[in-house]
């Protein structure tokens, strides 16, 4: 008898159109981003063949298995502070930055351009998670650069290029640059209050000398950091190398061993005399550095969400082409709920993203919209990765021992799964950000509250969810320690809400009778659809 080496009953990879087939994605940006040019939706359509292609998928997989090498000396001794990746990296950064993807938002700003954004890191992030942070970086550094013309001036050409040049040299030498930026120190995380590194004035700006406990993607040109002057915390921009082309001071101690996000590279660094100039006033560095924040909150609210879409068409294409007990496993009605189950959270969670994104673009010229924005991406980046390292399980498990080996797509995306929920502000910093802005800006609780109301009288069991909620202590006297259940409340009704206006019925049902009556399950498929509810209905939107 031959030995046949067939892999039988196995399914292929999902090649797609990543865009055009995902019809929740394109629904809604039609929905929040009726302005936007049919050039940007070209592009975009673009973005998601080249994203759904056998060629990004390997430069995906190529990338995370020759992580990021660091350089410290050169065979002479003399320091390089230089990070070697791979060049699938450098393709799919080419990918981004050529495509003019890091710019969209200001480019078309006011014109459905954060919509544009936020649909294509969803793309990307489904091509590879680690590149789009300094993307996202590059992205987000524009509305703090403002505060100051002359760094605008020198950087904004650069920044808004369509161009990928990886070269270590003088920024007057580059014609596109990426940013990243440098906030957190050892003794203190999240609390940059308590941050040692020091600034001194000189005839040609200022020197700073400390340490920073992580400056992702360490290879970018310039950097937003914060330092201590006499008034306290200040935003600065350091480049990576000097005007002369020298080197700046920036001495990389390691790459951090991470769980996830491999392909890219996250350094400690040391400032030994580095360069920098200040952004911003005097002791209002928190301030300054916040409007990036308040950026690359929106992107690592949609993150999660992608991770959850890539996993989604995973496990439906493996359950559509893998038969098991004598049919098709996307055929099986329990199959089907956890399923269907997915398809409702990403569907929701892009729904969300993108209406966000329509405030950031609103508030360019309504001052009156500025509250909900600010509000508005703590509450989504919250809950989207609460949710989603348990969906990114469910659907491994979908696979089966498939999912779970290093080989697979899968295993790549569960191990990305908790960094988003850590970058830019963990769950607890999230939700006490939350109470301090409804606080702060109590007509930002009064939008969004207006904005729930309004999907009012529709559904019974929102309805009742919505009562509850506006009659409750978490809403009337927020405290604390309550503050995880305000946030998770406000995430979930604010998704249904949106489902109800403006999904297919079938979807918005099926949302609300699993994640409003009872509470929010656990685990996917759990409390499962009502009798009568179809789950074909929800997953023909996921693939045509």
């Amino acid at each position: 008898m031959t030995c046949r080496d067939e892999a039988l009953n196995q399914a292929e990879p999902p090649l797609r159109q990543a865009f055009v087939d995902d019809r929740p994605l394109r629904e809604a940006l039609r929905r929040e981003a009726p302005g936007l040019s049919p050039l940007v939706l070209t592009r975009l359509a673009e973005l998601g063949t080249a994203v759904g292609s056998a060629d990004t998928r390997a430069l995906g997989f190529a990338a995370n298995l020759h992580a990021p090498q660091l350089l410290t000396h050169d065979p002479q001794g003399r320091r390089l502070d230089e990070v070697e990746y791979h060049p699938a990296y450098h393709q799919l950064m080419r990918l981004a930055l050529e495509g003019g993807w890091h710019s969209v938002a200001w480019e078309e700003e006011g014109h459905g351009g954060h919509q544009a954004h936020v649909a294509a890191l969803y793309l990307l992030t489904q091509a590879e998670p680690g590149f789009c942070c300094p993307i996202t970086m590059t992205h987000a550094v524009w509305p703090a650069l403002r505060q100051d013309e002359a760094l605008a001036t020198f950087w904004k050409p650069r920044l808004r290029a369509r161009a990928y040049d990886p070269l270590s040299r003088s920024p007057r030498d580059k014609h596109s640059a990426i940013f990243g930026m440098a906030m957190t120190e050892r003794q203190g995380g999240s609390d940059v209050r308590t941050n040692l590194t020091r600034a001194d004035a000189t005839a040609d700006g200022y020197r700073l000398n400390g340490h920073k406990w992580f400056m992702s993607a360490p290879m970018s040109d310039a950097f937003l950091t914060l330092a201590q002057l006499d008034e306290g915390l200040t935003c600065f921009v350091i480049p990576r190398r000097r005007e002369d082309g020298s080197h700046n001071g920036l001495q990389l101690q390691r790459l951090k061993d991470k769980c996830g996000n491999r392909a890219n590279a996250s350094s400690e660094v040391m400032l030994i005399d580095a360069q920098g100039q200040r952004l911003g006033e005097p002791g209002r560095g928190i301030t300054t550095i916040i409007e990036m924040v308040h950026q690359t909150r929106l992107d690592a609210a949609t993150a999660p969400v992608a991770l959850m879409r890539q996993a989604l068409v995973e496990a439906l294409h493996h359950c559509q082409q893998r038969h098991a007990f004598g049919q098709p496993l996307a055929r099986q009605p329990l199959m089907q709920q956890v399923l269907a189950d997915l398809a409702l959270e990403v569907e929701a969670g892009i729904a969300l993203c993108l209406r966000i994104a329509r405030q950031f673009d609103d508030a360019v010229a309504d001052d009156e919209a500025r509250p909900l924005a600010r509000l508005a991406p703590a509450i989504a980046k919250y809950w989207h990765n609460r949710r989603s390292p348990g969906l990114l399980a469910e659907a491994m498990e979908c696979l089966g021992g498939n999912g779970y080996i290093e080989e697979h797509l899968m295993a790549r995306l569960y191990r990305e799964a908790p960094v988003n929920a850590i970058w830019e502000g963990s769950g607890n910093v999230l939700c006490l950000d939350v109470l301090r802005t409804l606080a702060r800006y109590p007509q930002a609780g009064e939008a969004l509250m207006a904005e729930l109301s309004a999907a009012g009288g529709q559904h019974h069991e929102y309805d009742t969810a919505l009562a509850a909620f506006e009659h409750s202590r978490l809403l009337q006297e927020p405290e604390e320690a309550q503050a995880r259940q305000l946030v998770q409340s406000l995430a979930v009704l604010w998704q249904a809400a949106l489902l109800i206006q403006h999904a297919p019925q079938p979807v918005a049902d099926a949302f609300c009778a699993t994640r409003l009556s009872g509470g929010i399950p656990g685990a996917s498929g759990v409390s499962g659809l009502p009798r009568g509810m179809s789950s074909a209905q929800i997953l023909s939107r996921v693939l045509p």
